[in-house]
Order: C-alpha cells, then sequence, then structure tokens
C-alpha cells in the first residue's frame, strides 16, 4: 500500500493516472441480468480534464462508481498509475479513495450538522491530519472556493451554490491526484451552475489534477480538454 501511494504522489502532469479497460458492470433484477456496462475504457492523465457524456440510464454515474472504487466492476480493468484497483482487497481500495480521489456530486452531501469548515476538515480527520493543520487548510480551501464568510455556517443556512462550493473545497480537502465529479452543478440554477463550473476548473487547472465529470450539458462539455461517451452501455 505505501509503495502505491508514493508512485501515485510522484505522477507528473501528462502522466496516465488511471486507465480503465473492457469495462462492464452487471446487475441482478428479478433473476435477470442487466448489463449496464458492456465494455470499452479510456485514460485518464494527470492535468487533464475530461468530460463524460451518454443518454440517462446508459451508466455514467456506474462508471464514475467503479472508478473511484465505490463500486467493483463485474469485468475487466482499472489501473490506477499501474496499480490493479480491482484486484485489492477493501482496506487497500479505502485508503486510496481517501487519499488520491476526490468527490464533488450533484447533491452536495454535506453533514446538515456540521460548519462549513467542519465538513471540509473531515476527509482530512479521517486520515489523521492533526486538527490543528486541517482547519488551516480547509479555511484556506474556503477562501480557494469563495465562502471563507461561511465557515461557522451549518448547511442549512447556506445558499445552493455556497453548498456546492463548500463541497468542491471539501473535495479537494486531501489534495487528490483525480477528481470524479457527477453533474456538479445539476442542481443549481444557470447563474450558480456556471459560477462554480468556473471553481472547479480553476482549481483543477491550479493543482494539476485529473477530473472526470459526467454532464448533460453540451456547453460544459465543450469546456473539458476531451469528451469520452457511453452508448449502448460501451465506454468510447
Amino acid at each position: 500500500m505505501a509503495n502505491i501511494l508514493e508512485s501515485l504522489s510522484k505522477v507528473q502532469s501528462g502522466d496516465v493516472v488511471m486507465s480503465v479497460r473492457d469495462i462492464k458492470r452487471t446487475f441482478v433484477e428479478g433473476g435477470q441480468p442487466l448489463h449496464i456496462l458492456r465494455g470499452g475504457g479510456f485514460d485518464l492523465r494527470r492535468g487533464e480534464i475530461v468530460a463524460l457524456v451518454g443518454a440517462s440510464g446508459s451508466g455514467k454515474s456506474t462508471l464514475l462508481q467503479c472508478v473511484g472504487l465505490l463500486d467493483r466492476p463485474s469485468g475487466g480493468s482499472i489501473l490506477i498509475n499501474g496499480a490493479a484497483v480491482q484486484k485489492m482487497d477493501e482496506n487497500m481500495r479505502t485508503q486510496i479513495r481517501r487519499k488520491k480521489i476526490g468527490f464533488v456530486y450533484q447533491k452536495h452531501n454535506l453533514l446538515s450538522d456540521f460548519t462549513a469548515v467542519e465538513n471540509v476538515m473531515l476527509p482530512m480527520l479521517a486520515n489523521g491530519v492533526d486538527e490543528n493543520l486541517a482547519r488551516a487548510r480547509a479555511m484556506k480551501l474556503l477562501r480557494a472556493a469563495s465562502v471563507a464568510h461561511r465557515a461557522s455556517h451549518v448547511p442549512g443556512e447556506m445558499s445552493g451554490g455556497e453548498q456546492q462550493r463548500t463541497a468542491v473545497a471539501r473535495a479537494l480537502a486531501n489534495n487528490p491526484d483525480i477528481l470524479l465529479a457527477d453533474e456538479p452543478t445539476g442542481s443549481l440554477d444557470p447563474m450558480h451552475a456556471g459560477s462554480v463550473f468556473d471553481l472547479l476548473l480553476d482549481l483543477v487547472r491550479k493543482n494539476k489534477m485529473a477530473m472526470l465529470f459526467v454532464t448533460h450539458d453540451m456547453n460544459l462539455a465543450s469546456r473539458a480538454d476531451r469528451i469520452i461517451t457511453i452508448n449502448n452501455g460501451i465506454v468510447e
């Protein structure tokens, strides 16, 4: 595990941080197989922003769950900096997910009883970061996301745009190499959606991360470096 995490920390801009091949995911409903992902794949490079598009129900979120190590594919391979994560036990997968992958969802998923700064601190505390250091980094991220003035507010006291900006800050808490975003602006009005997406692109590029984001909005997809699609369950 230490070797894998160390190697991930050494990747340079342009290096492949994720490689997906012949990805498959099958569920069983009513005793019958339901083939959501049927094959195909892609490479994701450090410093690259890639949009994932496809019709509703095509498997975009399922793909993100698999490459984000929240679900296991039924077939194929997922390599993170050359390491075959599908062969790892759950502890190893959890460590890589916590340390090297950040998530932004359509709904902010902030914990309602915690303040903005506490929500951003939590991923760092889970990784054993000192509380004072975690708070200092959380405040830095909230300032970068233009919501530092809401640091002591709970989500219910914040606007939708402020909540999603806080969620972006939380996703960057552990300085991940890979950021996965599932319709990150889908629940926002156009004004806030544009602002949050601008923030995402700015922070990802400044930190030289790799980002894969799902969207139905081709205007947003066109701002990516590259677009991949899912057609009939095939990742192209």
